[in-house]
């Protein structure tokens, strides 16, 4: 059976505390492998995203497999296991965008902010992705950061919206 080796992540200083507030999520929730999900979405707001380390703790608590854990968590996008930077930049590639340079607009943050995408700038200031659609067909191209829509957005607009945050 060919295992992969997990590299260990520097964990944080209140690692044991927030290891405590997700064993009572998983208490409330009676540690039901049916009720997964909505511990994964607690554990990953205590946390801030979703380690090896932490899938394992849950994986024990809830008496499952880290197999079985982990292939929720691969799974569904909105998991990740990498920490998120303080701001998320979503950058829209639906048909419209893409047409009118969603894709010229994902090269243009990854030249100026030195990342790449499902990555975090080197000071944790910023998290890039892309999505399929955002919902803003008309304002193409379309991004988000954090809950904020730039509509129309080109790359030489990109110093002056970046630099706000």
């Amino acid at each position: 059976m060919n295992q992969t080796k997990q590299t260990p992540q520097k964990l944080p200083e209140d690692h044991a505390q927030k290891l405590d507030q997700i064993a009572a999520v998983i208490a409330k929730y009676e540690a039901k492998s049916s009720n997964l999900i909505m511990i994964l979405h607690a554990a990953q707001g205590i946390y801030g995203y979703l380690p090896y380390e932490v899938q394992k703790f849950i994986a024990d608590k809830m008496n499952m497999s880290v197999s079985e854990v982990a292939g929720v968590v691969s799974f569904y996008s909105f998991f990740s296991t990498k920490p998120k930077g303080k701001h998320t930049i979503l950058v829209c590639m639906g048909t419209a965008c893409y047409v009118r340079g969603g894709k010229k607009l994902v090269e243009g943050i990854q030249k100026h902010l030195n990342v790449d995408v499902e990555g975090t700038t080197e000071d944790g200031k910023f998290t890039l992705s892309r999505a399929r659609c955002i919902g803003a067909c008309g304002l193409a191209p379309a991004m988000m950061i954090d809950d904020t829509v730039y509509k129309s957005v080109n790359p030489n607009r990109l110093e002056s919206i970046l630099s706000k945050y």
